[in-house]
């Protein structure tokens, strides 16, 4: 089988549902954005969710991806930066515990945690980010070895703030051969990294992951079907994520509009990142770019049906079941 590797910000998610917005304005948190907190201001709102209740699990919207493609069974690896502590020490099991291969280094500062604020009807998720020592990830913690031998190479978005490590990486995957991806991650990261983005995604990228926001950020196109056929000119293969009504999925001139698996919906956090592995396993099976998507959309369906980006073993199943019909009725 084919095998993966993932970059991004090694983190922990600190989950919390809220009962409404309040909370989100009185910390200045625009609703369904990811704002970078420095050390003080994380703890401080990290000091404000205690009492509401919260849950811990290893995230980091690549790692996420990647721990998935490995329960898909691809050979799956990924680099990161932790700190020595317990939150480190937590990243590290978790990916251990899923058969993921990491290159985690240790950094000095405190490990990189994600403070995730469900709320609203449609369960939005927006963001505040203490990065710690996964912002110590530089250019020279890379090595050509840690590429060799890989067919793919996945990127999460929030990394690219990082500008001079992802030119080094992608030119790093490309020179190993690897079909590179990226997912856009968040609207105000593309705003912010323009130029930069659209000069890795038409050098470098073969796959862009997009949500509405963010496609319309990289394109200038609020709508999503247009903003799609527009991202298809810089890369080989482009996928715009609607939410629950589905995904467009686009290369060259042949286009597909991918129905949302139906789900009982309780949490969006992971929604994407299980997209983008099951789009990506398909796709290493040489699976047609329809099946693609509807295996990116089945997975992802099921992680929206449990609180936090880890689908439980029951969800697991019955989406592997699925994912076998699918695959078994597109390979006659």
């Amino acid at each position: 089988m084919k095998s993966i590797l993932g970059i991004g910000n090694a983190l922990t998610d600190i989950l919390a549902v809220l009962p409404d917005d309040s909370f989100l304005k009185e910390y200045h948190l625009p609703k369904g954005s990811m704002q970078h907190v420095d050390m003080a201001t994380g703890d401080r709102i990290w000091n404000a969710l205690k009492p509401l209740g919260v849950k811990y699990v290893a995230g980091g919207s690549a790692a996420n991806t990647i721990t998935c493609t490995s329960i898909f069974g691809m050979p799956s690896s990924f680099i990161g930066k932790i700190g020595d502590d317990e939150l480190g020490n937590l990243f590290k099991s978790d990916q251990e515990q899923y058969g993921v291969k990491s290159t985690l280094l240790k950094g000095t500062h405190s490990s990189g945690r994600s403070m995730v604020f469900v709320s609203g009807a449609n369960a939005e998720r927006t963001f505040a980010v203490y990065l710690g020592a996964a912002l110590e990830l530089v250019p020279d913690d890379l090595k050509p070895e840690y590429f060799e031998g890989y067919d793919y190479f996945h990127i999460e978005g929030y990394l690219v703030q990082n500008q001079f490590l992802i030119r080094r990486a992608v030119e790093m995957a490309k020179a190993a051969g690897c079909i590179i991806s990226i997912d856009m991650a968040s609207y105000n990261v593309v705003e912010s990294n323009y130029a930069f983005l659209h000069d890795i995604v038409d050098h470098y990228v073969d796959i862009v992951f997009a949500n509405e926001t963010e496609s319309k950020a990289f394109t200038g196109i609020s709508d999503a079907h247009e903003a799609l056929v527009e991202i298809s000119k810089h890369c080989q293969i482009a996928i715009v994520k609607v939410g629950k009504d589905g995904s467009w999925v686009r290369s060259g001139d042949e286009e597909y509009f991918i129905e949302a698996w139906p789900a009982k919906a309780v949490d969006a956090t992971g929604a994407g990142d299980t997209y983008a592995a099951g789009f990506l396993y398909a796709h290493s099976l040489d699976m047609p770019l329809k099946v693609c998507g509807e295996i990116g959309s089945i997975i992802a369906a099921k992680v929206v049906e449990v609180v936090g980006t880890k689908i439980d073993i029951p969800r697991w199943r019955d989406a592997k079941q699925e994912i076998r019909e699918l695959i078994a009725a597109n390979s006659k």
